[in-house]
């Protein structure tokens, strides 16, 4: 059974910084492509934000290009993303799945909250 389980989510004032985590279990982590996600509050569709390859190669959407970085652990099962200069409009619930195949089961996410 696929896990995950997100963490470093927090309140943060506008221009801050924080590193969230994502433990994996039951998959070949190593094979997966992986995908940060966000949910807006009062949104029910979850937008992905940043992704990394298997192999290591990164892409972001435009509005975090620069201040996001999406990097893995193949050896801890963990992929992680460092959000820097965080703006209020980066408030949300925070998980993460694989990208480009079907989802797995979502774990519960990790909330961000940017105060202006």
């Amino acid at each position: 059974q696929v896990q995950f389980v997100e963490s470093g989510g927090g309140l943060v004032q506008a221009g801050g910084s924080l590193k969230l985590s994502c433990a994996t279990s039951g998959m070949v982590f190593s094979g997966e492509h992986m995908g940060w996600y966000r949910q807006a509050p009062g949104k029910q569709q979850r937008d992905v934000v940043a992704w990394i390859t298997s192999g290591g190669k990164t892409h972001y959407v435009d509005s975090v290009k620069g201040r996001f970085t999406v990097s893995r652990d193949n050896a801890k099962n963990t992929v992680y993303l460092q959000m820097d200069s965080l703006k209020p409009e980066d408030t949300a619930v925070y998980l993460c799945n694989v990208i480009d195949r079907a989802y797995y089961a979502w774990g519960q996410g990790t909330q961000v909250t940017v105060s202006s």
